[in-house]
């Protein structure tokens, strides 16, 4: 893959949320309502916990089959970040050997089960996140927590961060093009030259950043960025919410796969 088609592949959460579904019509402060109340309840599970959190795949399932959201394109996202996940979990199964379960005659330890739960979690709150920009966008994301109350610097900061991140990755595509233009893509790729290109890289952001910072005073900027779309709850926006937190409350706070569990024992 060349840099190119990862430079554009990083834009493509948002031109996924150009879509007309369902999910990209609700208003994005119910949106991200829902999904701060996904996370809260996904990492509040304990740390041995992985059947319960079974059902929870359930909301980013709906949301990529009603939302339209391509499936090995979130698995794809899901998996380049993984390896946070890994190394931050990979150390349990040696660090904590209790047996904690016996299955089918093989002894489970304490430590693997809390490393699957630790991806499990990873995975469900990852793909609400990145859900939640392919059907909202992330400026319509830094709206919806402008008008929920959150700071204008931190609003602010958020955007510019997103915005610019494709400005530095313009910056970058003019620089390795340059270079490979002139070692005809083999010669001058080692350690050195990489040093360099990443000096003119940060020397070139630098006098950008600056150029950007006078355009933005010049033109009245005062640390808050409004948006001309507006928004209004409406009813399907409460019914969604409503739904959201039945969902989330039932199977946080009520043995549900424990009663099917037992059922299935009872059955089979």
């Amino acid at each position: 893959m060349t840099f190119d088609t990862l430079y554009f592949d990083i834009g493509r959460l948002d031109r996924l949320s150009y879509r007309d579904t369902f999910v990209h019509r609700l208003d994005p402060r119910a949106k991200v309502i829902a999904t701060m109340l996904f996370l809260f309840t996904v990492i509040s599970f304990p740390k041995y916990e992985v059947i319960a959190l079974t059902p929870f795949f359930l909301y980013p399932v709906l949301l990529l089959t009603v939302g339209e959201i391509p499936v090995r394109f979130m698995i794809r996202k899901i998996i380049v970040v993984s390896p946070f996940a890994v190394f931050i979990g990979i150390f349990n199964p040696i660090l904590d050997t209790r047996t904690a379960a016996v299955i089918f005659g093989v002894a489970l330890s304490a430590g693997w089960i809390s490393f699957l739960s630790i991806l499990m979690k990873f995975a469900l709150t990852i793909s609400a996140a990145l859900l939640l920009i392919a059907t909202t966008s992330f400026p319509g994301v830094c709206h919806a927590l402008r008008r929920l109350g959150f700071p204008a610097l931190f609003v602010s900061q958020l955007l510019f961060l997103y915005r610019y991140l494709f400005v530095l990755m313009e910056e970058a595509m003019r620089v390795i093009r340059a270079r490979e233009m002139r070692s005809f893509g083999t010669r001058n790729t080692g350690i050195k030259v990489s040093v360099r290109l990443i000096g003119i890289l940060f020397l070139r952001t630098v006098d950008r950043a600056e150029r950007i910072y006078y355009a933005m005073l010049s033109r009245g900027f005062q640390g808050d960025i409004p948006t001309l779309k507006r928004s209004h709850i409406a009813l399907s926006d409460l019914l969604f919410l409503a739904v959201m937190i039945a969902y989330l409350g039932a199977f946080r706070f009520f043995p549900i796969t424990e009663e099917i569990g037992r059922v299935a024992l009872e059955l089979f």
